[in-house]
């Protein structure tokens, strides 16, 4: 979730989970070059999709990086997390750069988020480093979100890849079967983010039809790694670069954009 390396603990809730890596977040996943260069990537679609002057709503936005990108475009962002001290991370972050009129932040989680009825609608959406795999009813929250948007609107979702050739290759060799091949269970998986589930491409559509219709879907990290290879990112870093370079062109090609780390799906809101 939110791009960091998944732990083995016992269950706990999500948002208390959260509330504890917050202030070791950034450091850990966003200034760190995984980090760095697999955000990149959501950036660009991102910077494409959203223009300035568009009012976006960002479900589990983590520490705000994404909000204060757009912000500095001239967007304004509602950004939401269900843990209050991501979202005081957010508001600190916003404020050291003058743009807090630009963005509002909430402490609401995305299974909630029908509750900003009065504030529609929106000019798209955004869901960035697998918040909606923490989501059990992939259904209602598709619904809700779809209420809050006008006809037409796009919507960022980015989940985790059901099929991370990295992680089964790097696990696989060490000989942990368990994590090597995690994803491609049909059923829970129970960490100390919480349960999360990775999701299908098609089930995910499916879920969010009749309210939405999808346009493009992208891998993202399929030659940049996941997270807990950091380490080996910082001593090759003329290999990441490059397969930064490789990901720019493969995540959009069939076959392979089903190998990254997230998958990005741009959905379109249908007519009422």
């Amino acid at each position: 979730m939110r791009g960091i390396a998944i732990p083995d603990l016992s269950p706990t809730p999500p948002a208390a989970m959260f509330d504890r890596l917050a202030d070791s977040y950034d450091r850990v996943f966003t200034d760190s070059l995984i980090g760095k260069a697999q955000r990149k990537q959501v950036w660009d679609v991102m910077d494409r999709e959203f223009t300035a002057g568009q009012r976006i709503l960002e479900i589990n936005c983590g520490t705000g990086v994404d909000a204060l990108h757009l912000a500095e475009r001239g967007v304004h962002v509602t950004a939401c997390d269900s843990s209050r001290r991501m979202v005081e991370v957010g508001r600190e972050r916003i404020s050291k750069v003058s743009l807090a009129g630009s963005s509002t932040f909430r402490v609401l989680a995305i299974e909630s988020i029908g509750e900003l009825r009065d504030e529609r609608p929106f000019d798209g959406a955004l869901s960035n480093f697998a918040g909606l795999n923490c989501v059990s009813d992939l259904a209602s929250a598709g619904h809700q979100l779809a209420t809050l948007l006008r006809p037409g609107a796009k919507a960022l979702i980015c989940v985790f890849g059901k099929f991370c050739l990295w992680e089964i290759i790097w696990y696989a060799a060490q000989a942990e079967f368990g994590k090597a091949f995690r994803r491609l269970q049909n059923n829970v998986v129970h960490t100390g983010l919480g349960n999360i589930r990775y999701h299908p491409v098609h089930e995910l559509t499916r879920r969010f039809a009749p309210h939405f219709r999808l346009l493009q879907l992208r891998g993202i990290g399929i030659a940049v790694p996941p997270s807990y290879l950091e380490p080996w990112a910082l001593r090759f870093p003329f290999a990441l670069h490059s397969a930064a370079r490789v990901d720019s062109w493969a995540g959009n090609l069939p076959v392979f954009r089903g190998f990254g780390d997230h998958i990005l799906l741009r959905f379109e809101r249908c007519p009422s």
